[in-house]
């Protein structure tokens, strides 16, 4: 089948796309994975990453300490990404819907809802820098930029984003073609313009940090980053014709999404290394610091690239989630969910924008306490897919009594243990709401709350070895003997797909 980003835009007619959590049928599977370099790009080209540089350096280490931990965490958190993009090539169901062969059908609510959580809180936290970053450029160049500019700015990005993710997987890859050139352009003129701010010996001048802070950036980026992702990672791949290859599904996936942060971080790394003021001005604006540096002539196209980066990240996120949503119980229409949490989302930006005293703080707080439990999933998930040799059974996946069971114990347990201990091991004291993690760094021999190993967030990486670890323990028989039974009944799955926010067009497998 030709596939639709090498089509004229009139070779597809745009429609709202009614498929909710059922398999894509063989007959709407299309593409190449080189066709997931676009979404991938589009959703990370954002000029966010260049405030990673000042966020990273924040840790207290060097350039190439800050220039190695991003590099690792940036690439291994979407290599994860591309791994879990295979399932979906393999299942040609969303995400959260391939997690049940692991978690069971109704026991994969829990890591469902917690994704739910993670991406309506991505894309709450993409609107509103949108929204700031709108509103401060409007005020250098003297048009406003006061509550009436936020107001009008949060309209126009909210309705952009819910409209987009309403609509559904066509308009969601042809709009991240769109971003990925035009603000890829763009973003390399912005580099251009700034780059003799950067001061190389003031750069080199910034003394190195300890293993442990290195080791908390690492973290960092891969929560910043592949980890807000990965609950998402097969969304996009399960339009994919089964026959793909599963290297290309990884490679693109991996490298569509690294390559504009990582060029991104280094760049950022420069400004934010050359200038204590910038540092510190990005905490409190991320995107808005960035203008301080800018000519006013150029102020108008960087406010387009900005949004368009910003806004190219929140699609993906409101489409997931709606996804994430009817996984974890709710029966509407998928495009109803996407408008739920289109919903959320404005009010979450409007506290930031309007309420919200401090950014950088509440960020981190969210990052390190949802990338726990979502680390332990991904690694539980990605070990269920490394210990299956046939597909995933189509009609079992909505059957509660099938092969893939409905509740069962052992890996809901190991994640609750996992999140147990990542959380013990994690600590953020710019967020005095999460003043209870870091309960088990003392009991380790780990210096406690304030020792040095306070800050390097090892329960990130902990959730995420204990689940996949775990899982190749406790599961492998259990997985050899679900891949022993016969294929499942296909009207039971009908039946089960109709009241999950699916349409009727998916593949019915005989039986």
């Amino acid at each position: 089948m030709t596939d639709p980003l090498d089509s004229p835009p009139a070779a597809r007619q745009l429609q709202v796309e009614t498929h909710g959590l059922d398999v894509i049928g063989d007959a709407e599977r299309k593409g190449t994975p080189r066709t997931l370099f676009w979404p991938w790009f589009g959703a990370n080209v954002s000029v966010l990453g260049l405030s990673y540089g000042a966020f990273v350096l924040g840790f207290g280490i060097s350039f190439s300490q800050a220039l190695a931990a991003g590099v690792i965490g940036i690439v291994f958190s979407f290599l994860l990404c591309g791994l879990v993009a295979v399932a979906g090539k393999r299942g040609s169901a969303p995400t959260m819907v391939l997690s049940r062969a692991a978690y069971g059908v109704r026991g994969n609510r829990l890591p469902s809802a917690i994704s739910w959580i993670l991406t309506v809180g991505w894309e709450t936290v993409l609107c509103a820098l949108a929204t700031l970053a709108t509103a401060t450029v409007f005020g250098r160049l003297g048009w406003g930029g006061g509550t009436e500019t936020k107001v009008v700015a949060l309209i126009l990005v909210s309705a952009l984003t819910v409209v987009v993710g309403v609509m559904g997987f066509d308009l969601i890859m042809r709009l991240q073609t769109v971003i990925t050139v035009v603000t890829g352009v763009l973003t390399l003129a912005y580099v251009a313009l700034v780059a003799d701010h950067v001061r190389w010996s003031t750069v080199d001048a910034i003394p190195a940090g300890s293993a442990q802070q290195f080791v908390g950036a690492l973290v960092f980026m891969m929560t910043g980053f592949g980890l807000g992702w990965v609950n998402a990672a097969a969304d996009y791949s399960r339009y994919l014709p089964r026959t793909s290859s599963s290297r290309g599904v990884a490679g693109w996936t991996t490298f569509g999404a690294s390559l504009a942060p990582l060029l991104l971080l280094v760049f950022g790394l420069l400004l934010a290394g050359s200038s204590s003021r910038l540092d510190a001005a990005v905490a409190a604006d991320p995107i808005g610091a960035l203008t301080t540096l800018l000519p006013t002539w150029f102020l108008v196209p960087f406010a387009v690239v900005a949004v368009l980066g910003l806004v190219g990240g929140a699609v993906l996120d409101i489409y997931s989630s709606g996804l994430a949503l009817l996984s974890a119980g709710l029966r509407i229409p998928r495009p109803l969910a996407a408008l739920a949490d289109g919903v959320l989302m404005i009010a979450g930006a409007v506290y930031i924008v309007f309420v919200a005293d401090d950014f950088l703080g509440p960020f981190m707080g969210f990052l390190t306490t949802l990338g726990v439990p979502i680390a332990a999933w991904c690694g539980i998930f990605l070990a269920d897919l490394a210990l299956r040799r046939r597909a995933y059974d189509e009609t079992d996946l909505y059957r509660p009594h099938g092969r893939y069971g409905d509740v069962p114990a052992v890996p809901l347990l190991l994640t609750l243990a996992a999140t147990a201990v990542g959380w013990g091991l994690v600590t953020n004291a710019a967020a005095g709401w999460l003043d209870w993690q870091g309960y088990l760094l003392a009991p380790l021999g780990l210096g406690g709350r304030t020792g040095s190993w306070a800050y390097a967030n090892l329960g990130v990486l902990a959730a995420l070895a204990l689940g996949f670890l775990g899982t190749l323990a406790l599961r492998r028989a259990r997985v050899r003997r679900q891949e022993e039974r016969a294929p499942g009944r296909a009207d039971a799955r009908e039946s089960t797909v109709r009241g999950e926010g699916g349409s009727q067009h998916g593949r019915r497998p005989a039986g």
